[in-house]
């Protein structure tokens, strides 16, 4: 990333402020801080960290005096001003110097409830909201960097599908495929594994189930679903396999949740409604008599997190915008039996959707 780009992202936040009719955004460590000024401390603790974006006005960071040369070095710190504060000095007073006293803010979620506390003690008249409330959309319109990105991230992960099939399902421990999982993704150059989610037999009904000690046998559905970060953008796919052949019911319900994700994939399109194409999904699984068994939204963003906004809800207005990324997962989850889903990452184009997956979605039949 250059400085540059972080300069746009730093104006672009500015804008929104302004249109959202706030003074400014107060930005602590986490990946709102990264995204927007490539900065991330080498630790967060309980001194005070602290970005402030106001329209109009250069970005100013607040750092402990200690950890102000990495914050210097950082990407985007030509862009910024920054300053320390020094063990035994009161930073939410020299925070509050910067800010309005009657101002309206945006504040990260990650933000610690400590600092926020400090803050409202020392600009009592200010107020102060959660960016995914007022903001929500801050992040979610990559540029084409971005979606580069996100697309290796994706070209990883698929890679480590296609090595997975070859691995001994029949006779190992759920933990064991979900360690290969995660060994294949750093191989495949994954700096960091969120999730290797191995669900065989009934644990698959588990939307979020922990890979455990369950012993996989001939005849189980597993459901695959695993992604981290690679080079700062997230990925995230599943697949479900069978050992073994599979019976007729599982089939059946394979095929269901593929047409399911096939018809949502082909719904995206920029000024539809993200609730749209959690309809179409829905419409799809309910038709076939499995509606009850659908228990969770149909997607969710994704970028320099595996899940933020924009979500494929119900309820959830906000129009497609191109350069969107998001995943599209539905999923049919029978108690006590077995599990299906499909998901891809999938970025919002002028002309429709692309898709960041492309492992064959059939059922894969492993041993």
């Amino acid at each position: 990333m250059m400085q540059e780009d972080y300069e746009r992202r730093l104006e672009r936040a500015g804008r929104a402020a302004a249109v959202a009719g706030l003074a400014g955004l107060l930005v602590t460590p986490g990946p709102d801080l990264v995204w927007l000024c490539g900065y991330r401390p080498p630790a967060v603790t309980e001194r005070l960290t602290a970005l402030l974006i106001e329209p109009g006005r250069r970005a100013r960071l607040l750092v402990p005096v200690l950890e102000q040369p990495d914050a210097e070095q950082a990407a985007g710190a030509g862009v910024l001003e920054v300053s320390g504060w020094s063990d035994g000095a009161d930073p939410y007073a020299e925070l509050a110097t910067w800010m309005r006293p009657e101002g309206r803010y945006g504040v990260s979620d990650a933000t610690w409830a400590l600092h926020l506390l400090g803050l409202q003690r020392s600009v009592p008249g200010a107020a102060y909201a959660a960016l995914t409330e007022v903001l929500p959309m801050l992040r979610a319109v990559k540029d084409a960097h971005e979606v580069a990105r996100l697309a290796a991230a994706g070209a990883a992960a698929d890679a480590t599908y296609e090595k997975i099939l070859g691995v001994r399902f029949e006779g190992r421990r759920e933990s064991e495929v979900a360690a290969d999982l995660a060994r294949l993704l750093i191989e495949h150059g994954h700096s960091q594994v969120d999730f290797t989610v191995v669900g065989s037999g009934p644990n698959g009904a588990n939307p979020h189930h922990e890979a455990g000690e369950r012993v996989i046998e001939d005849g189980d559905m597993v459901v695959l679903d695993f992604g981290g970060l690679k080079d700062g953008y997230g990925s995230d796919t599943s697949r479900t396999v069978h050992v073994g052949e599979p019976g007729a019911e599982e089939r059946k319900v394979h095929d269901i949740v593929r047409e399911a994700q096939q018809a949502a994939f082909e719904a995206v399109r920029p000024g539809i409604a993200c609730q749209e194409v959690d309809r179409v999904a829905r419409r799809v699984i309910k038709a076939a008599g499995y509606g009850e068994y659908f228990i969770h939204r149909t997607g969710h963003g994704i970028g320099v997190t595996t899940h933020e906004p924009p979500y494929l809800v119900e309820g959830e207005h906000l129009p497609l915008v191109p350069g969107m990324c998001f995943s599209i997962e539905p999923g049919i989850y029978l108690p006590g039996r077995f599990g299906v889903r499909i998901e891809d990452i999938v970025t919002c184009t002028e002309s429709g959707g692309r898709r960041l997956n492309e492992t064959a979605r059939e059922m894969a039949v492993v041993r």
